[in-house]
Order: C-alpha cells, then sequence, then structure tokens
C-alpha cells in the first residue's frame, strides 16, 4: 500500500480518491430489503465538503473537536469527511455510549458539536443537557427521524456565542448539507482553505479508551499517525476488492481498514455482528477486519454442524482436514513460517524437513481431492472469495488459528493499541506463523525489557519473554488533557510502554504471550478495568484477596482468597477452604450480589466463573512492597485454576 498513498493528511486523500475513482461504488449501508444503497467516492467527497461548509457557517473553528455517536453506516463516514475538511478533529463512539460516557467524554473532550444516528442516541444527549456545558449543537444524521429546535434557528448562527450554555440547537444533517451546498454554489471555498491549512501534527481524532481507573482517556491520533499506518500496511489492496466492516466503525483498527479502502479505491460495505452471515453471503468479501470472538462463534458453529452430520461426513471431513493440516504444516516450515520459540538445532530441523517431505509425498492428492470436495464448500461461510481478514483486539486461541487457516481461510492475525493507531505488527501471507502476531510494521522500532529490573532482553536475545516497548511514527500524541498519565507509558524520546508481554520469535516475529498492566480485553473486544471489580469485591467481609482475569476469553472470572475467621466451621486453613464446596457457593453468591448491574456495572463485567485461593498472598512473592498485586505472578503460580473456569466443560455458574 505504501507506494500508493502519497498524501500528506487525510483531507488530501479524499480528495484524491474522489478524483482518481470518481463514480465507483465506495460505501454502502444495509436497508431493510438486506441490500446494500451505496455512495461513489465522488458522492461521499461532495457530501462531506459541502456537510463542512455547513459546519463552518455554524462556527466551528478550524482544530476544536466534534463528537460522533454513531455505528457503522454510510452517514458516519459522510460525518467524517465533514469534519476533517473542517480541519477539525472528531471524537467517535457508537450508539451504545452510556449516560456515564456521554456525561464524561463530550465535557472532557471540549467537543462543540455532537452528531448523533437516531431519535434513540438524541434523547441520551438531551437528558444530560444540564451536563455539557460546551454543546451548541446537535445533529441528527435519521433522515425520518423528527427534529425539534430547542433555542434557535439554523439561520440565526450568529446567537452561539452568547450564551453558550443555554443555547443548542437540533439540526437535520440532510439540513445541513443543503444549506452547506448552496452556500458553495455561491461561491464559498471555505472548506478548501481549512484543508491546505491541515498540519500533520494536527489531531484528526481522539478515541476515548478505558483508564486504568475506569475513567476513560482521550487517545490523540493525528493526521501523521493515521498516514503512516496507510503507507506500512504490508496487503495488497485494490480496486477490485470487497471489504465488510462488522467492527465498530470509530475504534482505530476498523478505521485503518476504513481509510485504506478509501486510499485504494475498493468498496466497503457496512454491516454489523447480527447481519454477518447474511452479509457475508451477499457481499463475498475479499478482505475485512475482524475480533476473536467471531472466529470462535464461527468454529463452534461448523463444529457443531460437523458433530449432528452423518458419520460418513464426519469421518471424510476429518480426512479432509487432517490431510489439510499436515500439508500446511509442511509448507510453513520449507517457507520457513513454522513457529520456532527455542531456535531449532540442526537435528531437529532436519527431522522436521524430513517428516515435512513426506507428508507433501503422503497428503498432497489426498489433499487436493479432499479440498475439492469438503473444504471448498466449507469456505463458503465467508462468501467464497475471502482472500484474508485480519483478527485484532485480542489473542486468537491457537487451536481457531490453525483450524481456519488450515482449511484455507487465512487469518492474518496483528497486534497494536488504540494508542499506536492501532498497527504494530501483521501477519502476512509470506510471513504466516500461526501463533504469532506477524513480523513489525516497517518504521516501527521495539525493545523487550525484563518486567523486574528493566534491562533491555530484545535486542539481541530471542525467544525470551519481556514487556513491549515500541516507537514509530503511529505512536498517539498523547492522552487528551493528561499530561501526568501521558508521562506514565510515554516518554520523552517517544518510547511507549504497551503493558503487554511478547517475545520475538526465531522466526522474526512477535508473540504476544501476556499483559502486565491492568486493563483486560474479552474475545469480543471488551475492555475491562479490573480495579473497580476488585475494589467493590474487596469490601466483603467474607473476601480478604481477589483477582480478576479474563484476558482473550468470552467472560471474567475471579480468584478470590476467603476471609479465613469467617469459615472457621469449614477448615483452618485456606487449602481447606478452597476445596470446600460450602464455602464455594458462598462465595460464588456473594459475588452475583455485588457485581451486577444495578450497582453500576455493565453486562460484560459480570464475574462468569469463581476460583478460591489456597494460600495468602505474599509481599516479594504474589505482593510488591507497596502491597500491589503482580498479576503475571500471580497468574503464572493459578494458571491452571485459571484455566479451569474456560474449559469447554465449564458451564457459567453466576450469571
Amino acid at each position: 500500500m505504501s507506494s500508493k498513498v502519497r498524501a500528506k493528511n487525510l483531507a488530501e486523500l479524499f480528495y484524491e480518491s474522489a478524483e482518481k475513482y470518481g463514480d465507483k461504488p465506495a460505501f454502502g449501508t444495509r436497508n431493510q430489503n438486506k441490500q446494500f444503497s451505496m455512495i461513489s467516492f465522488r458522492e461521499v467527497y461532495e457530501e462531506g465538503i459541502a456537510l463542512a461548509t455547513g459546519l463552518i457557517d455554524l462556527g466551528l473553528k478550524a482544530r476544536e473537536h466534534v463528537a460522533v455517536l454513531s455505528d457503522n453506516r454510510k452517514e458516519w463516514i459522510i460525518t467524517n469527511y465533514g469534519i476533517l475538511f473542517c480541519g477539525a478533529a472528531d471524537v467517535p463512539r457508537g450508539t451504545d455510549v452510556t449516560d456515564g460516557d456521554i456525561r464524561y467524554i463530550l465535557p472532557h473532550s471540549d467537543a462543540k458539536i455532537v452528531f448523533v444516528e437516531n431519535e434513540t442516541t438524541l434523547r441520551k444527549v438531551e437528558k444530560n443537557l444540564a451536563d455539557l456545558p460546551n454543546i451548541t449543537h446537535v445533529i441528527l444524521m435519521d433522515e425520518g427521524s423528527a427534529v425539534t429546535n430547542k433555542k434557535e434557528s439554523l439561520n440565526a448562527k450568529n446567537k452561539v456565542d452568547t450564551n453558550p450554555k443555554s443555547i443548542v440547537n437540533t439540526l437535520k444533517m440532510s439540513d445541513l448539507i443543503a444549506k452547506g451546498r448552496g452556500l458553495r454554489e455561491l461561491g464559498d471555498r471555505r472548506a478548501e482553505e481549512r484543508i491546505a491549512a491541515i498540519q500533520p501534527e494536527d489531531l484528526f481524532t481522539i478515541i476515548y479508551t478505558s483508564g486504568t481507573t475506569g475513567e476513560p482517556k482521550g487517545v490523540m491520533l493525528t493526521h501523521k499517525n493515521m498516514i503512516s499506518q496507510l503507507q506500512n500496511i504490508p496487503i495488497d489492496i485494490g480496486p477490485k476488492d470487497r471489504f465488510l466492516s462488522i467492527l465498530p466503525v470509530w475504534h482505530s483498527f476498523e478505521r485503518v481498514f476504513q481509510m485504506g479502502t478509501v486510499a485504494m479505491g475498493a468498496i466497503q460495505y457496512y454491516s454489523n455482528v447480527r447481519n454477518i452471515r447474511e452479509d457475508l453471503s451477499i457481499v463475498k468479501p475479499t478482505f475485512m477486519a475482524s475480533a476473536p470472538r467471531l472466529w470462535e462463534s464461527i468454529y463452534q458453529g461448523m463444529q457443531a454442524k460437523i458433530q449432528t452430520s452423518s458419520w460418513i461426513r464426519k469421518v471424510l471431513f476429518s480426512v479432509a482436514y487432517r490431510s489439510a493440516l499436515y500439508i500446511q504444516r509442511a509448507v510453513h516450515f520449507f517457507k520457513g513460517n513454522r513457529l520456532d520459540l527455542n531456535g531449532r538445532n540442526f537435528l531437529q530441523s532436519i527431522a522436521l524437513f524430513i517428516f515435512s517431505f513426506f507428508s507433501i509425498i503422503v497428503f498432497f492428492f489426498p489433499y487436493l481431492i479432499f479440498d475439492t470436495m469438503i473444504l471448498r464448500k466449507i469456505r463458503q461461510v465467508t462468501g467464497g472469495k475471502l482472500r484474508g481478514t485480519v483478527s485484532g483486539g485480542g489473542s486468537l486461541p491457537f487451536h481457531i488459528d490453525e483450524f481456519f487457516n488450515t482449511i484455507g481461510i487465512p487469518v492474518f492475525e496483528g497486534y497494536g493499541l488504540t494508542e499506536t493507531s492501532p498497527g504494530l505488527a501483521f501477519r502476512t501471507p509470506k510471513h504466516l506463523v500461526v501463533g504469532s502476531v506477524g513480523p513489525l510494521f516497517p518504521e516501527t522500532e521495539i525493545l523487550l525489557k525484563d518486567i523486574e529490573t528493566g534491562q533491555v532482553i530484545y535486542p539481541p536475545k530471542k525467544g525470551i519473554k519481556g514487556e513491549i516497548y515500541v516507537r514509530g511514527p503511529q505512536i498517539m500524541k498523547g492522552y487528551y488533557k493528561r499530561p501526568e498519565t501521558t508521562a506514565k507509558v510515554l516518554s520523552n524520546d517517544c518510547w511507549l510502554n504497551t503493558g503487554d508481554l511478547g517475545v520475538i520469535t526465531y522466526n522474526d516475529t512477535l508473540k504476544i504471550v501476556g499483559r502486565t498492566k491492568e486493563t483486560i480485553v474479552l474475545l469480543n473486544g471488551e475492555n475491562i478495568e479490573p480495579v473497580p471489580i476488585e475494589n467493590k469485591l474487596g469490601q466483603s467481609l467474607f473476601i480478604d484477596h481477589v483477582m480478576v482475569v479474563g484476558q482473550d476469553q468470552k467472560y471474567l472470572g475471579v480468584l478470590i482468597l476467603p476471609a479465613l475467621e469467617k469459615f472457621k466451621e469449614f477448615g483452618s486453613t485456606y487449602e481447606e477452604l478452597a476445596v470446600n464446596r460450602s464455602v464455594q457457593k458462598k462465595m460464588e453468591e456473594e459475588v452475583k450480589s455485588m457485581i451486577r448491574t444495578e450497582n453500576g456495572f455493565k453486562s460484560f463485567e459480570k464475574i462468569g466463573e469463581v476460583r478460591l485461593l489456597p494460600k495468602a498472598f505474599e509481599v516479594g512473592d504474589e505482593l510488591s512492597a507497596k502491597l500491589s498485586m503482580k498479576r503475571h505472578i500471580i497468574t503464572a503460580k493459578y494458571q491452571s485454576l485459571i484455566d479451569s473456569m474456560y474449559s469447554e466443560k465449564v458451564r457459567v455458574s453466576v450469571d
């Protein structure tokens, strides 16, 4: 992609794509008839610059901020164009935004205008207007929704600055675009002047993500950050490609692919998880961004279908899969893509060479036959045209990773953070090492440091776990209005502490092996801060210590050290309490009563499984000198106990 992206900022990129691809379809939104309403590259540009003109006429200044509360739809990208053409930055969020998020993010971001997708989201904003002193206009995307103007008409914009705390207009986006179009017909070119003034270091977005205390942090990303991503993403995208957008369109991961389709002239179809199965067959995408939970769901569906099939179909699938597995593993070895964490010696390499060579001889023809008969039909679940998907937002379980790559659905797992725009590493067809997240992006540097001493492990040592530090053009500008928090993760020489643990493999790829920071990311991509949950549970008289777990899992689990004095009738040691069913049941009831929506917790923050610890945490072992938990130590020590929460036989016990 790098040779094709020449723009200095995203507004220039949008203009160049409109000039180059013109009437070619660019974006589509699914309607009630399961058809996609399309908009061309030229149309989205013209709508966007008309919207920008309308926003400028409302009084929006360059480098100001505009909130956008919307899910995946073509109006989102038009809004995105319009805000950027003003030289402003967006502050995006989905329609599932909570009242708390609205009351914190909109004032903290200094957003002056807020776009809302529909009447439901509009009502959320209106309900919290008393806490939104900076908001002067609310703009409604839905064309069919009714608008009640609260204070003043669109044409009376001169009142905006007189008393902004008491004046809020509700406008229709279509009306604002129409007004901007009219102004442009009269020769208004203020938007072009704004575009020409955009600098690479200007913000294009502030994305709020959870902090270690649960308070959202506004990640400031610049035009330069995003342009660097487009220049360095190592995938071949062209005008013939069809992208299916299913992740929240405002996430940094999805936005990279959205910008990529703009740059390369590909088509992007906006969908969602509810319609994914239908839309895969309708769109027949060639590429898409995805999350681990999607592939786990598809995998489970496939396995369920196989298990209910006749014994003949089961045997045929087993033979087809085994043949493909041996072939793929052999091919990966010969390409240098067989995961190597320890550095194979000469004899090990010879043994793998012989085994791989004979695997190809024995299984090549069965693989060709059964791939045509069996596996090609299975691939139709993704539409049959998928060239690849990048899975991000959490680690993909190895067995699922290998399964899809084996049956011919290439899953290119990637790694990054919102703070890194987000891409840091990316598997490619040429460097597809299953079990890793691929090689680093060009222009990206990495250090692995010892967790305890801070000494640099890599470079040069491979195969040794360390905390990941990165530096490159994709690193954020910082957290908005939080310099102290920024300084904790971003050094003066621009090294970002990711808080993740990684290993550089002998394939020269990165493998993520855990986290040192507290944020937990579930399989569905939800970011959860364990501290508020732990603090709540710590209030219980029945609990001495507690640690929430669940990284890359479907739900949260919790390790609990019960209060010994409260359960004397069941035992005199923690070890005795840990195996007592009555104590276990009491802990499950306690957790269920404390961690619930009525107490302010979200549905995905509920605890799915509880396990009791057999010994107390000790300073110098599980606890630091400041008595804070060493999460990586506790996780390693009780890994088998944690694994027992997520085995296939376990069912959620605390709902």
